[in-house]
């Protein structure tokens, strides 16, 4: 709990900060257009620091590293609030960036060698349930603070929270020695960084409009070229700094390649619940926030009962059935209309909830099943490039689907129509990742469900 608390700070401020953009262009007399750059500084810094946070919790610590990522992320969170610049703002944000990306990872780390296997399913539940709630808190709360106070203060609740986060950290969490002396892999960690920088601001461009499309092209060709220069350094270099001999390991690599797809459904579903709520149905977005709070608590709910459904069924039959229900529930939302009721909104979000999140904590406790304490930092360095990946590409493909939707039916302004079509086929991203976990065996992640 306490080290998904860190990862729900990271995620509560990205989220919140969407809603006080227009205020901040606002104050600083920018254009709306221009503070964008707020977004894309923070996704470059993340993309580009993932790969380097197994190194840095192998070399000096885990506890240390996680510690010193939360007061850079508490300093820079100070620095946004204090800037009256978006070229001060920008530089704090990217900072907020590099903290986030070691934060997470080396996080992980901590609690794959603190856990035994078989409690990892139960830990693994805790641990997603702080950071389900922060995309679900971020907008109403980022909503709140904006119209009742300032934007400053969406930054300024990151200090309490980092501070308590370091005193419990430092109370409870045993300080593990680092174990690795090898130097850095520096042509490895510069190609790696600059691939998955290039490819988060390329889906990130594409998601948003920021770029015009012969840049987005550009960025996506580097980051395509650079990571083919990467797999080429990692073939010859004995302990690469990606280590994708990892996803030979049976149940790592399905989960990895099942997750990415899957989250390239679910993590879609935000952004287009944001434009059903607020373009479609004409709502606030602190009503949107608040409608999409019950999928925030189904979230929660199931972590209670997530350990004995996959004691009960196993990995693999939960994994491949909720896929499709996952799907299934996000297809729903298509239906919903601006005369439907309140309460069928959120049972429907409800539901959702309840699905996507047992699907995370499977996936979650199922990708380290197979990985020794020593492989950890590598496994988790991995893990968390994948979903910044799918993350970012996630929101791209939506925007494309709902983009190509508008043109085929001469929409300028998306419809509550073209909007429901493109949930539909997201949704089936989502399904179509049971087939990757068919793959897995009956007896799958064993040690860690029993």
């Amino acid at each position: 709990m306490i080290i998904g608390c860190a990862l729900f700070m990271e995620l509560l401020d990205s989220t919140a900060v969407l809603t006080a953009l227009a205020q901040i262009a606002e104050d600083f007399g920018e254009s709306s257009v221009h503070m964008n750059l707020v977004v894309s500084l923070y996704l470059l810094a993340v993309a580009m620091f993932i790969p380097i946070s197994g190194w840095l919790a192998e070399r000096h610590g885990p506890r240390r590293v996680f510690v010193l990522a939360i007061l850079l992320f508490m300093a820079s969170s100070l620095a946004c609030a204090a800037s009256s610049s978006l070229l001060q703002l920008s530089l704090a944000r990217f900072c907020q960036g590099m903290a986030g990306a070691m934060m997470v990872p080396v996080g992980q780390v901590i609690l794959l060698r603190w856990t035994r296997k078989a409690d990892l399913l139960r830990a693994m539940a805790f641990l997603t349930m702080p950071a389900l709630l922060g995309p679900v808190v971020g907008p109403p709360l980022g909503g709140l603070l904006v119209t009742c106070l300032s934007w400053h203060w969406i930054f300024l609740i990151n200090l309490p929270i980092g501070l308590l986060g370091i005193l419990l950290i430092l109370r409870h969490i045993p300080d593990y020695p680092g174990r690795q002396r090898q130097p850095l892999d520096l042509a490895g960690f510069l190609s790696s960084s600059l691939a998955l920088a290039c490819l988060v601001l390329a889906f990130e461009s594409i998601g948003h409009g920021s770029l015009e499309w012969f840049w987005s092209c550009a960025l996506l060709a580097s980051g395509l070229l650079s990571g083919a220069l990467y797999l080429r350094h990692a073939r010859r270099r004995p302990s690469p700094l990606l280590d994708l001999s990892l996803l030979n390991i049976a149940t790592f690599g399905i989960v990895l390649k099942g997750g990415m797809l899957f989250r390239l459904g679910s993590a879609s579903l935000p952004f287009l619940l944001v434009l059903l709520f607020q373009v479609g149905f004409g709502l606030s977005a602190l009503e949107a926030g608040l409608l999409t709070f019950a999928g925030g608590v189904g979230a929660l709910l199931i972590k209670f009962i997530s350990v004995p459904l996959v004691r009960r069924f196993g990995f693999r039959r939960i994994l491949v059935c909720n896929a499709f229900l996952a799907g299934a529930s996000i297809a729903v939302c298509a239906l919903l209309r601006e005369d439907s009721s309140a309460l069928s909104i959120v049972l429907v979000l409800f539901a959702g909830g309840l699905s996507r999140s047992l699907q995370m904590s499977s996936m979650g406790a199922l990708t380290y099943a197979d990985i020794d304490t020593c492989q950890a930092s590598k496994a988790s360095t991995l893990s968390a490039m994948s979903v910044q990946l799918s993350m970012s590409l996630a929101v791209g493909i939506a925007a494309l689907l709902l983009g190509l939707i508008q043109r085929l039916r001469a929409h300028e302004i998306p419809s509550v129509g073209d909007i429901g079509l493109a949930m539909v086929l997201v949704s089936l991203l989502c399904m179509a990742s049971g087939l990757c976990f068919r793959r897995l065996a009956g007896d799958s992640g064993t040690a860690v469900s029993r």
